[in-house]
């Protein structure tokens, strides 16, 4: 019981404690910034069995300490790789590329087991094997693919494709009735251990399409693929076609939300911005306003203004109170505009009466034409008629007024 949980807890994946770009570490190898360049392979890598071996040449196998310190280039370093490579991701291609970095000179082989192999001692897969067979052929760091790879390695095996050493994570690989089946590759000093990457694997992969299952079958159904291929029953297949135009409606109205709320907001946006303009606006309209019709405006310095000007028109000067006196020569005799009489020129009375005044004292009449002005008719002394200030003419027709006392 206790082996069984700590198989268990050894074959949990590790975490890597800084992930680098694209979960790169610094053991992978691989240089932050390089030169663009276009050179590549442009065939995939060659199946074990279509290559001719020279047998004539003995198999000698390097030490750690060799491989590491760097081997002839017509005698690179074997190392092997095997695995199922089921729905081939990037977690294989990085576990290859580890194995393909591990020696400065290395020639990268890799097996591949069979379906009926791979059915047997780890369960059904999604590709075939000759669709893994491809997809690792065509990996740019493998330069050999075993076909029906062993899912234990044997001394025979390791000595007929001259390997030096084996390529694989260090954890415990349970399987076959065996605790490890990279034991007897540990002890022999053979084995290059490499690191999984976090997040990806091909049970990952499965268990999201079986977590979604339903979105996956409509996916498909909606592709062009039918319910038999997808082993849909009738009433599932319905059901996917209505949920389908049920999501169509739910995009359709979230996308008249997501518009309406755009719009409200730009409405919004528009209508703080003419409140804002029309606060200023009004506030340069209220100003003006008062700076004309307020208390203190602009209008009502005019209205006094005019007001102090038509009194001082209508009302009379007065003369200094230390202004001498002197006698004023009878005003001549004229014509009323509207009279044909002619008035005499001012009693003698009037003009002693006249000489004694402290003041020279007249009174203005004023007539309103037509135009709504007021026109200037006569000016007159103190005790005198306006008949007085037009001559003797304007009394001959028995026209009198009376006199004008201040």
């Amino acid at each position: 019981m206790d082996a069984q949980n700590s198989a268990k807890v050894n074959t949990r994946k590790r975490r890597k404690e800084t992930p680098g770009p694209n979960g790169a570490t610094e053991e992978d190898g691989i240089p932050s910034k390089m030169p663009r360049c276009a050179i590549g392979l442009r065939q995939p890598a060659p199946f074990s069995d279509e290559i001719e071996v020279d047998f004539s040449k003995p198999y000698v196998r390097v030490t750690m300490e060799e491989a590491s310190r760097g081997t002839p280039c017509e005698r690179p370093v074997r190392v092997y790789a095997d695995g199922i490579f089921d729905l081939f991701h990037s977690g294989h291609a990085r576990a290859l590329m580890q194995a393909k970095n591990l020696f400065p000179n290395t020639y990268l082989i890799v097996g591949v087991c069979s379906d009926e192999l791979t059915h047997n001692f780890k369960g059904f897969t999604v590709m075939n094997e000759n669709e893994r067979y491809d997809a690792v052929q065509h990996c740019r760091y493998v330069d050999e693919v075993v076909r029906n790879a062993p899912w234990t390695l044997t001394p025979e095996f390791l000595a007929e494709h001259r390997i030096d050493f084996v390529a694989h994570d260090d954890i415990p690989y349970s399987s076959a009735g065996s605790d490890d089946v990279y034991k007897h590759i540990k002890e022999a000093g053979m084995f290059a251990p490499t690191q999984r990457t976090e997040g990806i694997s091909t049970s990952d992969i499965i268990t999201r399409i079986v977590r979604d299952y339903d979105v996956y079958a409509r996916r498909n159904l909606q592709r062009g693929y039918t319910a038999k291929e997808l082993n849909v029953s009738f009433i599932n297949e319905k059901k996917y076609h209505l949920q389908e135009r049920v999501d169509k409606v739910k995009k359709k109205v979230k996308d008249v939300e997501e518009k309406s709320k755009e719009f409200v907001q730009k409405v919004e946006e528009k209508s703080i911005d003419l409140i804002q303009k029309w606060e200023e606006k009004s506030r340069e309209f209220i100003g003006s306003f008062l700076e004309m019709f307020g208390p203190e405006g602009a209008l009502k310095h005019m209205l006094k203004e005019g007001k102090g000007r038509m009194l001082q028109a209508i009302s009379p000067r007065q003369s200094p109170s230390n202004s001498p006196t002197r006698e004023r020569s009878p005003s001549p005799s004229f014509r009323w505009p509207f009279s044909g009489k002619t008035s005499p020129p001012s009693s003698p009375t009037n003009l002693s009466r006249h000489k004694s005044a402290a003041y020279d004292i007249r009174y203005s009449y004023l007539e309103q034409n037509k135009f709504g002005s007021y026109v200037l008719l006569a000016q007159v002394q103190p005790g005198l008629t306006k008949n007085d200030a037009y001559g003797p003419q304007s009394r001959q027709g028995g026209h009198t007024e009376e006199s004008v006392d201040p």
